[in-house]
């Protein structure tokens, strides 16, 4: 929008025949060519206006700066700042997989369960080996499904044994008293 009292200046100034007001440009357009002149001037403009002032992270070292050319990564930030886990190559997620193992079976209670979860794992490992995707070897062993279930028992047994022997429950409180 143009200001009226700016129309009605040149208005004026066309009527008693300046030469300036015939002369008059139009604004420049934005080009290619000048585009960098007008962004270094709005960079100079916030600049004298403080508008950069007290930025956050102003006069410290840019992190990761330096080291090598990584693609990918914005999805690795990410993957750091969400804790976000399930990603990955097989074969790495077989190897936390395989580290956990134990502590997930000896979290179930049935030994059909820890078959099933056992025989599984054993088959994913097997699949990671034959991909041929590309990636670091899956170096993973498969478990024995008998000796893993031998184990998981006796650590089973082994608990039961630590926990302490119920006593009885202590006596029931009651809620409300009797007015005597």
């Amino acid at each position: 929008m143009t200001d009226p009292r700016d129309a009605a200046a040149r208005y004026r100034a066309r009527q008693d025949g300046e030469p300036d007001a015939e002369n008059e440009q139009a604004p420049t357009q934005l080009t290619a060519e000048n585009q960098h002149q007008f962004v270094e001037t709005a960079i100079q403009i916030a600049i004298r206006r403080g508008e950069f002032d007290d930025l956050p992270g102003a006069g410290k070292p840019l992190e990761n700066l330096g080291t090598h050319h990584d693609p990918d990564w914005w999805i690795r930030r990410k993957i750091e700042t969400e804790n976000i886990t399930g990603l990955g190559p097989p074969a790495i997620l077989l190897r936390t997989e395989d580290r956990e193992l134990d502590a997930n079976l000896d979290r179930l209670g049935r030994e059909s369960d820890v078959r099933e979860v056992l025989e599984d794992f054993n088959r994913r490992v097997i699949a990671a080996r034959r991909q041929l995707m590309g990636g670091p070897p899956v170096v993973t062993r498969t478990r024995d499904v008998d000796a893993e279930i031998t184990a998981w028992r006796e650590r089973r047994a082994a608990r039961i044994a630590e926990a302490p022997a119920e006593t009885e429950p202590p006596p029931r409180r009651r809620l409300f008293r009797r007015r005597g």
